[in-house]
């Protein structure tokens, strides 16, 4: 049996991780322009991207342990590295590394542009939490009064009526 299902399954593994890093980078300049809205339809459109991606991932691993189950080879143990290593000669073994050289670089650009859209997200966290903090009053100006004019009694203040019950 030849490799080519594998190959079929890791070329729409490439398109969907390539089209997941359009979403990215869109994302990318949604968080630069502090459009929520806009951020909350794209993380569904993302989600649904990451599910597919799920569903092609679970069909390559099910190529592989079909192709490793008629070379007599455990299904288990067998890799898409060790087809390429152990398993594959020529034009085969080439196509193969091709591709896989491919989703690995996209897999690369990907996990970049993803750490990128999560340092704005901080950022962003950080000005909004920064911002909460200039708003609400702190514990000292909840005070009236000037307190440097007050002087701090040396003993403790009894009052007229000191009752004990």
């Amino acid at each position: 049996m030849s490799v080519q299902p594998i190959i079929q399954q890791l070329n729409k593994l490439i398109e969907l991780h390539d089209s997941l890093l359009q979403v990215s980078k869109q994302k990318t300049e949604i968080l630069k322009e502090n459009k929520t809205d806009a951020l909350q339809k794209l993380l569904v459109k993302e989600q649904k991207h990451v599910q597919a991606i799920n569903q092609i991932e679970e069909k390559r691993i099910e190529a592989v342990a079909s192709w490793a189950t008629t070379q007599n080879l455990d299904p288990t143990t067998v890799t898409v590295s060790t087809i390429i290593e152990e398993h594959t000669t020529g034009a085969e073994q080439k196509q193969l590394k091709e591709v896989t050289l491919q989703l690995a670089e996209q897999l690369v650009e990907l996990r970049s542009q993803e750490d990128l859209n999560k340092q704005l997200t901080q950022q962003s966290l950080q000005f909004v939490q920064l911002s909460l903090d200039m708003m609400q009053p702190t514990m000292k100006n909840l005070n009236y009064g000037n307190n440097k004019h007050q002087s701090k009694p040396s003993a403790p203040r009894r009052s007229a009526f000191d009752s004990k019950a």
